[in-house]
């Protein structure tokens, strides 16, 4: 099966592979780009997840402002400076931002969520448990999950698109970059209104 060098390139740029992996994807797939684009996602996502343990210490500060009203502040880090220098980088700092200001998360990650609002929510929700004795401890654990589910930027949904979460928007740049990247810091500022 031949394919078409324009094709091999669109499959490269969307998907963040060499040239022989976009072609060697493409033959396998018999010529059908879309399943060849998802073939090449999901192996760069399983690269992006090992690359996930790399320190980042690069990046950039991006800051979105929404009608003089709204803005949002975030700290985005990759590995290198180099990285952190490519227009595709900026722009996903500057989606980043966006999210924020829109979305108004108070998290980054789980992790972020302090132990004594952890453990408030969660005395709250015991309070008012009604279900089956044995399955309580897996019913709260999903409850506290959803209380916090949007208040934690990487388990939003994205506000580009919404068929995936922050957190893979994330994992789609890792893909293509080829570096770890991660959200440190975050903060947004809406007039009139205090924390």
């Amino acid at each position: 099966m031949s394919v078409s060098i324009e094709e091999i390139k669109k499959l490269k740029e969307l998907s963040g592979v060499g040239l022989t992996d976009a072609k060697k994807a493409l033959v396998e797939a018999d010529g059908d780009f879309d399943k060849a684009l998802e073939a090449m996602r999901k192996k760069g996502l399983t690269k992006a997840e090992k690359r996930g343990d790399r320190e980042t210490r690069e990046g950039l500060v991006e800051a979105y402002i929404h009608d003089g009203r709204l803005g949002a502040i975030v700290e985005v880090n990759c590995e290198t400076s180099f990285v952190a220098k490519t227009d595709e980088f900026k722009d996903l700092a500057h989606k980043l931002a966006m999210q924020i200001a829109s979305m108004a998360p108070l998290y980054v990650s789980e992790d972020d969520i302090p132990e004594d609002v952890m453990k408030a929510k969660k005395k709250e929700l015991e309070a008012n448990f009604k279900g089956p004795e044995d399955k309580k401890d897996m019913i709260l654990e999903g409850q506290i999950k959803k209380a916090f589910a949007d208040k934690i930027l990487l388990n939003q949904p994205y506000i580009l698109d919404d068929s995936k979460t922050v957190a893979d928007f994330i994992k789609d740049n890792i893909a293509k970059t080829g570096e770890n990247i991660s959200v440190r810091q975050f903060k947004r500022i809406e007039l009139g209104v205090t924390e």
